[in-house]
């Protein structure tokens, strides 16, 4: 309860970088592994705006046998002379937020970074950091624990600990346990990461060392072909319609850079980037291109008497199926939707992209008939199945578009607030009906699925559309779907903003779970994207001790615990499947909001998403093979 008054004692002030530990998610978006791998991003894009302003050409990341990990870049290493504040430069940077050289243009054209942010957010937020700065000659040192300084100064100014002729810095950091989920690293995650930078800056190369345990390797991340190197990796193994197109401009001080590639599977893949950063959720850069790039192939289609006067234009979404694109802009003064920056909003963008697109494009096209022909077949291709397609799909919404389920599986809540509502997905009819009767029937919905769903990512449309199981989600989540030839969704018509699957702690629970994320990735990623899908978990065990209090285990490990901490007696229960729990013990562990446990579904890597996606529920089965025996040792096996 609040208390009722408010006045000047209620003004907390959180001094130095209190205010990062006491809100991490404000400043790195969360605490799991997302945000744990978001600390090595902030130091590596500092080292690459040092990069972007001309200074450096070598970055090194290493992931330590510690669980540490070091970013060393050769730039021109953080001033450490006197600042007006009495302390050193670095200091100053290192412990306050909001200080840094990326205020001022002269220092950095553009960056990546959070703006006089990133490193003090990672000093914050790690039990220890040592840096070492190469400068003027001098090694100098400072060093933190949980954000506060632990090396004393010498007269405001950092000690050195020898001389060197090299330039740049280096931070060495362990993430803070008190904060941290977990603080593993995500080799992989890292890994992309570094290679799509690689990509986007063609002069840098990154040295990659893993010293982890068992993990131990070495890369060296190097693209002298920059993003038409990217365009080619992301179409390998597919068949291309033309060789690359390639342009970069720069207008307004606002550097464009595009490479495109058709490729004959009909499917949009365009990425955008700005300042180094992937804005996942694209942004108004991405709006200039598809914009224009749409204007001129409908233009193009007329002239050449490929669409007549009174034939509709084809969609954006016909020009771009079968696409390929990098969109990669520079900006100086960036306007982001959000602190993590998944979406750029600067309106001077869409017109410096739209701009320089238009002209370069307009130049290739009429020199280059053939190509522009073969991108306006796969319009057509694609404006034919659309049209066949929408049949279907308009079928299909239009009878159930004011019904909430079209054969009576879906036990409802009486609430219409969608903020307030969840509906689980139940695996059978048995879960189903005990989850029926233990919910609380004013917000939480109850959807029973007869065993696996169709995996979406080997079947065709029509098939997808025919499906019962799926067409009830779509029907019940009521906000339509988005994939391949249209666009019928909309998040606003969203009538729950919890969607948690529900389904055995087994493997084949685990299977029918990846089943049903493979269709919310394909069909609906913008319900992933903004964190609506959450995976419940119900206990595998139930503890009855001869003395004292009943308890839920949720896996082996902490089976494994209990029994090494528990002394005397006990009576081990294991729920094989939702359907054993009666409704009391269901609501108890898996439903009751106060003690159950969910996870929420994240993408930290959209390319990588896809790629393992189609690779895992595709049809090839090398690859897959291939996959499964890299990652064995990371399985973890129900006995």
């Amino acid at each position: 309860m609040a208390k009722t008054q408010y006045n000047a004692d209620s003004i907390t002030v959180l001094e130095g970088l209190e205010a990062v530990r006491k809100r991490p998610g404000m400043y790195i978006g969360g605490v799991g592994t997302k945000g744990l791998n978001h600390l090595i991003y902030e130091i590596v894009d500092n080292a690459v705006d040092e990069h972007l302003a001309g200074f450096c050409n070598e970055v090194w990341v290493s992931l330590e046998a510690d669980g540490s990990c070091t970013v060393r870049d050769s730039g021109r290493g953080i001033p450490v002379e006197m600042h007006k504040k009495g302390v050193s430069a670095a200091r100053v940077v290192l412990s306050t937020l909001h200080a840094g050289g990326k205020f001022d243009n002269d220092a950095y054209k553009t960056s990546g970074g959070l703006h006089g942010v990133g490193s003090s957010v990672v000093n914050a937020l790690s039990a220890r950091m040592d840096i070492k700065i190469y400068k003027n000659g001098y090694i100098h040192h400072d060093g933190y624990e949980r954000g506060v300084p632990v090396i004393s100064l010498e007269k405001g100014l950092l000690p050195t600990l020898g001389r060197t002729k090299e330039t740049g810095t280096q931070i060495n950091f362990l993430p803070d346990g008190e904060i941290f989920e977990k603080t593993r690293f995500k080799a992989d995650w890292l890994k992309s990461r570094l290679h799509e930078t690689a990509y986007l800056n063609p002069g840098l190369t990154i040295y990659y060392a893993n010293r982890r345990a068992g993990e131990e390797e070495e890369i060296i991340f190097h693209e002298p072909e920059g993003i038409v190197a990217y365009v080619k990796e992301l179409n390998n193994g597919k068949n291309s319609v033309h060789e690359p197109i390639y342009f970069k401009s720069e207008i307004d001080k606002i550097e464009v850079e595009v490479a495109i590639q058709f490729v004959d599977t009909f499917e949009e893949n365009i990425l955008g980037f700005c300042n180094n950063i992937f804005t996942q959720e694209g942004g108004t850069h991405l709006v200039g291109f598809k914009t224009r790039f749409t204007q001129l192939i409908n233009t193009y289609a007329k002239e050449l008497g490929i669409l007549k006067e009174k034939d509709p234009n084809f969609t954006g979404a016909d020009t771009r199926n079968g696409m390929t694109a990098i969109v990669a802009v520079k900006h100086p003064d960036p306007i982001f939707e959000g602190q993590t920056k998944t979406k750029l909003a600067s309106a001077d963008a869409t017109k410096a992209v739209f701009s320089i697109s238009g002209d370069f494009l307009q130049h290739y096209f009429d020199r280059n008939l053939e190509v522009l022909k073969s991108v306006i077949a796969c319009a057509e291709k694609s404006a034919k199945i659309r049209k066949a397609e929408e049949k279907a799909k308009t079928n299909m919404l239009t009878k159930s578009r004011f019904s909430f389920d079209s054969n009576g599986k879906l036990a409802n809540c009486e609430s219409r607030e969608a903020e307030k509502c969840e509906i689980f997905i139940v695996e059978g009819d048995s879960a189903g009906g005990s989850a029926k009767t233990a919910r609380n029937r004013q917000y939480q919905a109850i959807l029973p699925i007869r065993g696996k769903i169709l995996n979406v990512e080997k079947a065709s449309m029509d098939k997808v559309l025919a499906n019962a199981e799926i067409k009830t989600m779509i029907n019940a989540f009521g906000c339509g779907f988005s994939e391949g030839y249209g666009n019928d969704f909309d998040i606003s018509r969203l009538r729950y903003h919890k969607i948690i699957l529900m389904t055995d702690a087994d493997v084949d629970g685990s299977h029918i779970d990846t089943l049903l994320l493979t269709f919310l990735y394909r069909f609906m990623p913008e319900l992933i994207y903004n964190g609506h899908v959450f995976i419940a978990m119900p206990p595998l065990y139930k503890v009855i001790p001869s003395r004292g209090q009943e308890q839920y285990l949720y896996d082996d490990k902490e089976l494994e615990r209990y029994r090494k901490s528990h002394t005397g007696d006990f009576r081990l229960q294991r729920y094989k499947g939702l359907g054993e729990m009666d409704p009391d013990q269901l609501w108890e562990t898996t439903l009751d909001p106060e003690r159950r446990v969910l996870k929420r579904v994240e993408i930290e890597d959209a390319r990588m998403a896809s790629e393992v996606t189609e690779m895992l529920m595709g049809s090839e089965v090398p690859p897959r093979r291939k996959f499964i025996y890299d990652h064995a040792d990371e399985a973890e096996i129900d006995a």
